[in-house]
């Protein structure tokens, strides 16, 4: 006789998991991914999207802004110190693999999704660039830091 074992819900890791946010398709994939994730293991989440030039988004802080702006809107942080110092190192750790080895004029189209337990944080970023709408390339980096 078989013996029918109920599946235990095994928690994600936190990098699967900003990187699973930050490469939806979809409001409606995002949003029912986040429920699930705070819901089943208490992860806190955000996911903002941005575009811009490497010049205009790194070096402006555009993308580091948007970042902090998300993780306190969404709860994913408070407004701390030390977090939000982990937030920006990790933001930076996952902008490196995006700007890396492109030109200062190319087009960038970025989802970032981040993620915290509470005593990590992790930041993924997806998205496309591009010098030429035939050139597309696609990016990806990510972040983690302890909080």
């Amino acid at each position: 006789m078989k013996v029918s074992v109920p599946m235990e819900k095994v928690k994600p890791s936190l990098e699967r998991s900003a990187l699973q946010l930050a490469m939806t398709e979809t409001r409606e994939e995002e949003e029912k991914l986040k429920k699930s994730l705070y819901e089943s293991f208490d992860l806190r989440c955000g996911v903002t999207e941005l575009g811009g030039t490497v010049a205009n988004l790194q070096h402006t802080g555009k993308l580091t802004n948007s970042v902090m702006a998300t993780a306190f809107n969404t709860g994913v942080i408070p407004k701390e110190d030390r977090k939000i110092h982990a937030l920006i190192h990790a933001t930076l750790e996952a902008s490196n693999s995006i700007f890396i080895h492109t030109n200062s004029n190319a087009s960038f189209a970025l989802k970032i999704g981040l993620t915290t337990d509470t005593e990590w944080i992790a930041v993924a970023i997806y998205g496309r660039s591009s010098l030429h709408p035939l050139l597309e390339h696609a990016r990806v980096g990510l972040g983690v830091m302890h909080l």
